[in-house]
């Protein structure tokens, strides 16, 4: 009972605290940074966002496991409140550092390293940990690796008393953005908000062919924008929609793999982008709101060639097109709620900050739902908002510090620098084989971490590689970030899909395969943007049409293809065809695009010109009922 009042005192400090900072006066960043990581450090080891099977909550901790708990959280707590009530006097400090300053920049360290080993598991720290490794070893390391090499003092003056480490711009996005947008979120969430953008998108897509699949579409590309992880959306939006799916008939590997796939994507769509979008603009110095617009085709794209997969895979099936969703109770009471959504969207366009359209997204939220009884916020749902919102955040800030400590090794030793070259070495110059390695690279970096911490990790070690070669700056960023999500999706590590194998009850490595096929749009994509400039809203409006169309018909013969299905099962040979007629297409040009053209309609109209010939496969056919021979 103790600890719950703490966690929950925390959660209302970090709140208010956020609020303040965001609406009345705000603080300079060596306050806002190590203020906000030392609230969530002291609840990331309270147990608050831990993640299941690594870190343990504070009841399944033994008691040398809680004392050491404490401990830790208190010594975080010191060291960043230490950096934040000397920052002025350590902006004008010359010299070496105190001992006392170097001592607390160990600590934080440290316990940064246990408290994202919590919350994330191994993957980003072993990352940061071979970074702080690499740091100090440089001079043992051949050729194009090696570096003079750094002392422990000098590694931690870096990363602790400079704006290049720690506090630099991936924590201090998680501080003035992250918290406010998932502390909306789970407002709206608990006062119904989840409910309602579920029951719009059934109203929208329920009574097409395979509806409660594209339903879970369309809801988790609004939730995945705002809620920023893949994982989370997974669990909470598919907990509601992968028992829907499956009752319509999707096999449950396939029900899981549709949730994970669209929950990763819904980082990808704007405007929120799962606050990626505002890493990538402050990263870049590109305005948001050019990031959030550009990024809405490719977006389109994605979900498109999804859509159509489903689709295909219920006319497959031959799943009924009515009465496949079930009511998730009336719109009409809870509409009101989608106002703070608008207010977001609204401040955004006006060019506002993204810290001041959160706070009135929040503050708005909290208002219109006591226009309605049926929305009215308990003191236990305020509660529960305050302490989800803190605690989904105490990944996100973690990640984030940790990822600092990775761009902050990069600049020490000017290693992003030699990964450019290594990867413009190894391609030759050519564009072609350095996306792919690009995309290879940000995948396996990717695989295991939060996407905040993916992006920000490939953009100080990968994106630089892409614009030596010429590639538009937005580009090569977009670039890293997409195939950072899609490490989501991407086996052996495929964290989103994992988690949904274990909501639908499927087996998880089928489900991982199957989530990357679906999502199979999302490898390809960014290839096409950096081809095809027109796709990031860079072109005429004829250019960005025909692009717009072209790309749409790619993206849905990809998906054709991967279904195995298009107006009638497909043979192998068939689906082979369709697939590299998509690939046609899917590249910029007249003569690529009029090649794809006449190869999809080749397709289309085969069976016309075959009235006798049976349209089925050789093989088993899955339906609703199970996989029956063919006939």
């Amino acid at each position: 009972m103790v600890v719950r009042n703490i966690i929950l005192a925390l959660a209302a400090i970090a709140a208010a605290f956020h609020l303040y900072a965001a609406g009345v006066e705000a603080f300079t960043a060596l306050i806002q940074r190590p203020v906000h990581l030392a609230i969530m450090g002291m609840l990331g080891f309270l147990g608050v966002g831990v993640m299941a099977g690594v870190g343990k909550s504070w009841e399944e901790q033994r008691l040398w496991e809680k004392v050491l708990s404490v401990s830790m959280g208190l010594g975080m707590a010191w060291s960043c409140l230490h950096l934040a009530s000397r920052h002025e006097e350590l902006v004008q400090q010359v010299g070496p550092p105190q001992s006392l300053d170097l001592l607390a920049g160990g600590v934080v360290i440290l316990t940064l390293l246990e408290l994202t080993r919590r919350t994330t598991g191994w993957g980003l720290i072993s990352i940061a940990i071979a970074a702080l490794v690499y740091a100090m070893t440089g001079p043992y390391f051949p050729g194009i690796m090696a570096h003079r090499g750094y002392t422990p003092s000098r590694i931690i003056e870096h990363l602790y008393l400079s704006m290049d480490g720690i506090w630099g711009i991936p924590l201090g996005v998680s501080a003035d953005f992250v918290y406010l947008f998932v502390l909306f979120g789970t407002i709206l969430e608990v006062a119904g908000g989840g409910l309602l953008l579920i029951g719009l998108a059934a109203r929208v897509a329920g009574r097409l062919r395979g509806g409660p699949a594209i339903t879970a579409s369309v809801a988790s590309a609004f939730m995945g924008s705002l809620s920023g992880s893949a994982v989370a959306n997974v669990v909470t939006t598919g907990s509601l929609t992968i028992p829907v799916m499956k009752r319509a008939g999707f096999k449950p590997h396939f029900a899981g793999g549709i949730e994970a796939a669209a929950s990763t994507a819904g980082q990808l769509m704007p405007p929120v982008m799962g606050a990626g979008a505002f890493i990538l603009a402050t990263w870049t110095n590109i305005p948001y709101l050019t990031v959030a617009v550009s990024a809405l085709i490719p977006a389109f794209l994605y979900y498109a060639a999804l859509v159509m997969a489903i689709q295909f895979r219920a006319a497959k099936m031959d799943l009924d097109a009515s009465g496949q969703v079930e009511e998730s109770g009336p719109v009409l009471p809870k509409i009101h709620l989608l106002i703070p959504i608008v207010i977001i969207v609204v401040f955004l366009a006006m060019g506002r900050s993204p810290m001041r359209a959160a706070f009135w997204g929040v503050v708005s939220c909290v208002l219109v739902t006591f226009l309605r009884r049926e929305t009215w916020l308990s003191l236990e749902q305020v509660k529960e908002a305050v302490v989800r919102g803190a605690g989904s955040t105490v990944q996100v800030a973690s990640a984030c510090a940790t990822a600092g400590l990775v761009v902050g090794v990069a600049s020490l030793t000017g290693i992003g620098l030699r990964m450019s070259d290594l990867i413009v070495t190894l391609s030759m110059g050519q564009l072609p084989l350095a996306l792919f390695l690009t995309a290879v690279g940000s995948i396996v970096l990717g695989m295991g971490l939060p996407t905040t911490a993916a992006y920000v990790v490939l953009a100080a070690l990968a994106a630089p590689a892409l614009t030596d070669l010429g590639v538009p700056l937005l580009a090569a960023h977009l670039f890293v970030f997409y195939f950072g999500c899609m490490s989501n999706v991407t086996p052996p590590v495929a964290l989103a899909a994992f988690a949904a194998s274990g909501v639908a009850g499927g087996e998880a490595m089928r489900t991982a395969f199957t989530a990357m096929i679906l999502a199979g749009a999302g490898f390809i994509v960014p290839f096409m943007f950096v081809y095809g400039p027109p796709l990031l809203l860079d072109g005429s409006v004829f250019e960005i049409t025909f692009a717009v169309i072209s790309g749409t018909i790619g993206v849905t013969a990809l998906a054709a293809g991967a279904m195995g299905y298009f107006r009638w099962e497909l043979p192998t040979w068939e689906r082979a065809f369709l697939i590299v007629s998509a690939l046609i297409l899917l590249f910029p040009g007249l003569l690529s695009d009029a090649i794809g053209f006449a190869l999809i309609l080749f397709a289309f109209f085969r069976k016309g010109t075959k009235p006798g010939a049976d349209p089925t496969a050789s093989g088993p056919r899955e339906t609703k009922e199970g996989t029956v021979p063919a006939s």
